[in-house]
Order: structure tokens, then sequence, then C-alpha cells
């Protein structure tokens, strides 16, 4: 029996989007399932794990097994400002 491909969140690509606005490369994650994190964000020569959360979504079983037992950075986001934040982005409003 095939994985299912994990579901995307529909605030994702403006995310994506705005983390390549302020240099940072990123890759999305397309192991899905396991709990692993949405994506990989490089920026200043650091690698940063993002989970992308809708604003009212909340983890799933796998992921709140998965966070806690990762002994390396990972960060849930909602919102652009979010992201930004997690990677040390200083942007100007």
């Amino acid at each position: 029996m095939g994985r299912r491909a994990a579901r995307r969140d529909r605030n994702e690509p403006e995310i994506i989007a705005a983390l390549e606005a302020v240099g940072a490369s990123v890759q999305p994650l397309e192991a899905g399932g396991g709990g692993v994190p949405d994506l990989v964000v490089g920026f200043r020569e650091v690698n940063y794990l993002l989970e992308v959360k809708a604003p009212t979504g909340d983890l799933t079983p796998a992921q709140k097994r998965w966070h806690p037992s990762w002994r390396g950075q990972v960060c849930v986001v909602r919102t652009v400002e979010e992201a930004w934040a997690a990677i040390g982005a200083e942007v100007s409003p």
C-alpha cells in the first residue's frame, strides 16, 4: 500500500514567496508523513526546519511526536511574519 501525499496548508506558497523575497532558499520536504516539517530554509548560511500551519491549525499526532524528539531546530509558523522571525530576517514594514 503506497503512502498518500502530505496535505499542504494553503498559506504555504505565500510563506515560501516571502522567505525567498528576503533572500532565503526554500525547499519543500516531500517525504510527507512521520511528522517531518514542511520546509527546509537556508538563510545566511544556516538551515532552518519550518512546519507551516494554517492560522488555526494544530500539529498532527505524528508531528507532536516528531518535533520534541528532534535534536535540532524546528519551528511552527502560521504567518509570513512568524516565518521571517524564525529565520532571523529583519524586515521593515
